[in-house]
């Protein structure tokens, strides 16, 4: 059977990139549709054998403990890219998929929300082992090593932290924040030699869309737990004062705050200086902080805080803004923009040695600080930004060429329109001082909401390429020097699933494209937000010869 078995939707009309003719994408979609008519699934069994962990490919969500997101073992290059083709194609259980595989020397392990992790092999995508588990798992999958068993470390977006054993799938501990009355776990943590750094966000900013409820009470926050037994060892609020009572509406229903500043991204770690670094959103109810849309250095011993510095003051937002037309009491007075750090911080090193502390906003904003006084160095502006765009998941960077990758959404959301013109699309920014080398975008392939362009998916680099998948389905390969487009594929198909499941690809979104040797590893389908397309696709794409059938 073969994977790919008809396009719903072909790009409609010119969709030309700065400085590229439209010609490259023309060839790339043909060439990669060449590729794509010739992939065969075999038919799937459970896999033999032994899922292994003693090979990986990262230590964390940034690849490494710096948030580089640039993967040094990757054979895919500027010069082969037009031989990726698709592998094979798993079917997820959920419409919306939120998790980062874990590629190792012969498994690949991924979180499927509402049915668990699986471990699949990575050859043929036949299934290993199923660790069931029913909550949403919104993390990357980690590995580690607890008392010498290799271990895979993921969240559930409601329960918390789990570690489960990577051979079998069992349980070892789990772990979660009692610190606050709703944690809300989004982001992936960060795991170093004996220590895990979770993030923590707010149920409260969506609970807040019931007007009956008193806004708001809860801080964001991170903390830190043994590796070994899951114990908790500090905790460190982003918002250190108690909420006050602050008023009432409607005569009954409590107001408080302050609230907010919750941390969505994985945090990075200095190793040298003893730090983690991590970016915080906006507050959800006046009185504001000086906490929120922030980046926080902190003493990765005793969570402690070394400097913060925020960029955009007096943003108080929540999910009840989003129906401000019923002049919902819920929604903070004054508005803000909402233009949280999401994507996690990012500790770089220029050409000349210099270390930065890097991080991208919803406001289109990036910012590079000193790491070690958090003092500004230089901040870049590429979009009109807002509530879903500018900077959402995450950048990459090529220290040697000495570039930083930035993707950009800039979607509206309907009844908040931004200032200014949208520029979605892919930025190359030198390092050292935040000027533009290069910009590649392209008009969206339709005009129905669900197909406007934009890259909100976190990106990934490697060699002399960028990969990125786009809202409206496209994942491409990019020529880290110039933007060229070297290779795209079209997800808004119908597929053949090695596991048998009806599988469709949807948007990029999330977490982003994985590489491995000469994989890479992709998921298509997001629909949680903004009204994009669902799918369940899991996509493994491999460099074959170039007279080879895949």
């Amino acid at each position: 059977m073969r994977p790919v078995v008809r396009t719903r939707m072909q790009v409609a009309g010119d969709m030309p990139f700065c400085g590229v003719h439209a010609t490259w994408r023309a060839m790339a979609l043909l060439i990669s549709s060449l590729l794509a008519s010739v992939a065969w699934a075999a038919p799937c069994e459970d896999a033999a054998g032994i899922a292994g962990l003693d090979d990986g490919y990262i230590v964390g969500w940034g690849i490494d403990h710096r948030n580089t997101r640039y993967q040094p073992r990757s054979a895919i290059t500027a010069a082969n890219a037009a031989r990726l083709t698709l592998k094979w194609a798993y079917g997820l259980a959920s419409s919306t998929p939120r998790s980062w595989p874990l590629v190792t020397e012969n498994t690949v392990f991924l979180g499927d929300g509402g049915r668990g992790v699986v471990a699949l092999d990575r050859e043929t995508g036949c299934e290993r082992w199923v660790h069931e588990h029913t909550g949403t798992i919104a993390s990357a999958l980690l590995p580690a090593r607890i008392d010498g068993r290799p271990a895979l470390l993921f969240n559930d977006r409601l329960s918390g932290l789990y570690a489960i054993d990577a051979r079998s799938g069992e349980r070892i501990w789990h772990a979660a924040v009692d610190d606050e009355p709703v944690p809300w776990y989004s982001g992936t943590p960060l795991v170093t030699s004996d220590t895990v750094y979770l993030p923590v966000a707010s149920l409260e900013v969506g609970l807040a869309v019931n007007p009956l409820y008193g806004c708001c009470t809860t801080s964001g926050g991170i903390a830190a737990f043994d590796l070994r037994t899951g114990r908790k060892r500090w905790y460190l609020p982003t918002i250190p004062e108690p909420a006050r009572e602050t008023g009432s509406h409607w005569g009954f229903v409590q107001e408080y705050g302050p609230s907010g500043a919750a941390v969505w991204g994985a945090p990075a770690f200095d190793a040298t200086r003893n730090r983690v670094y991590f970016g915080t959103g906006q507050n959800f109810s006046h009185p504001t902080t000086a906490t929120s849309d922030a980046m926080f250095a902190v003493d990765a011993t005793t969570g402690d805080i070394v400097w913060v510095r925020q960029f955009t003051a007096n943003d108080a937002y929540t999910a009840a803004c989003n129906i401000k037309a019923l002049n919902h009491p819920n929604c903070a007075e004054p508005t803000g923009p909402d233009v949280d750090f999401g994507a996690p911080l990012m500790l770089l090193r220029t050409a000349a040695g210099r270390e930065l502390l890097v991080g991208g906003q919803k406001s289109a904003q990036v910012h590079a600080v000193d790491p070690a006084t958090g003092q500004p160095v230089w901040t870049r502006r590429l979009g009109r930004g807002g509530i879903i765009g500018g900077v959402h998941w995450g950048m990459a960077a090529n220290e040697s060429m000495g570039l930083l990758f930035v993707p950009v959404s800039d979607k509206g959301l309907q009844g908040f329109p931004s200032p200014g013109e949208p520029a979605p699309g892919l930025y190359a920014l030198d390092i050292a001082t935040g000027e533009p080398r290069w910009t590649a975008r392209r008009a969206s392939r339709c005009d129905d909401e669900e197909c406007v362009y934009g890259l909100s998916a976190a990106i990934v680099a490697a060699n002399d390429i960028v990969v990125a998948g786009s809202i409206d389905g496209y994942l491409d390969v990019y020529a880290a020097t110039d933007g060229r487009l070297l290779w795209s594929w079209d997800a808004w198909r119908d597929l053949v699933a090695v596991n048998g499941v009806d599988t469709t690809g949807g948007a990029f979104d999330a977490h982003g494209p994985f590489l491995a040797d000469d994989l890479l590893l992709v998921t298509a389908g997001y629909g949680y937000v903004g009204r994009q397309r669902a799918g369940n696709a899991f996509l493994v794409f491999q460099l074959v010869d170039g007279n080879g059938d895949g």
